[in-house]
Order: C-alpha cells, then sequence, then structure tokens
C-alpha cells in the first residue's frame, strides 16, 4: 500500500480494496454495479436499525 494511500480515510481504502478485488476475479461491470446496489441497501438498512454494520447477517425490515 502506498504511503498516500496509507494515509488516505477508511473509506477511500476500502473502496480501492474493493475495485482490486472486483478487477482481480474480473467481476463484469454490470454485475459488479448490481452487487455494490445490493450492498449499499443492506448497509443503510442496518444503519437506519442501529445494527451492526460489521455483521454478516443481512438486515431484516420486518
Amino acid at each position: 500500500m502506498s504511503t498516500e494511500l496509507a494515509q488516505a480515510p477508511a473509506h477511500v481504502q476500502l473502496a480501492v480494496d474493493l475495485i482490486m478485488l472486483l478487477e482481480q476475479h474480473q467481476i463484469d461491470t454490470n454485475t459488479a454495479l448490481l452487487a455494490l446496489e445490493i450492498v449499499k441497501k443492506d448497509f443503510e438498512q442496518k444503519r437506519d436499525l442501529g445494527g451492526n454494520p460489521t455483521s454478516h447477517i443481512p438486515a431484516h425490515t420486518s
């Protein structure tokens, strides 16, 4: 990791890691975008429900 990236905010470091992971696995762009929409919605629900964003369990709205 470059010094500049190591000093970047956590969300920037995570974004770079995710981009590298998707590119290394040669994930289709549209597939990646659709999956990221699902991830975003899940984490927003967890945040809104006061849940643990680090949990592997999907947010439940019921």
